[in-house]
């Protein structure tokens, strides 16, 4: 397997694959499989939590904080129609960072699963 297997992830930027190939550099290309394959069902696309952000301004706010697991946050978001949409603003603004703040936490975990 190669590292390019990272690249055909769905809005996989140049950080985040980087970080993901120093992560599995030890790896066997089976577990670089393994790993590649429950780390893709896990990790979300920044393009769907930036358009899930844009639904805030028209219909429910903080459907992006449900998709991140921040079931808290969520429902905050929700109560206060999104800070009254200053918070939906600043999650539009600043997708990338919390998409990859998310992946990078499942990509540890999905390494932690399967005992690599």
């Amino acid at each position: 397997m190669s590292d390019f297997s990272f690249a055909m992830l769905p809005g996989i930027e140049t950080e985040e694959m980087v970080w993901l190939q120093e992560l599995t550099k030890s790896y066997s290309a089976e577990n670089k499989q393994r790993f590649l394959s429950v780390y893709q069902s896990r990790r979300k696309d920044p393009q769907t939590i930036l358009i899930c952000s844009l639904i805030g301004f028209v219909a429910v706010a903080g459907v992006q904080r449900f998709l991140l697991n921040q079931i808290a946050m969520g429902i905050i978001y929700i109560v206060t129609f999104g800070f009254c949409f200053v918070g939906t603003i600043i999650d539009a603004v600043n997708y990338r960072k919390l998409t990859w703040a998310y992946n990078k936490k499942e990509a540890l975990a999905s390494a932690a699963l399967l005992g690599l």
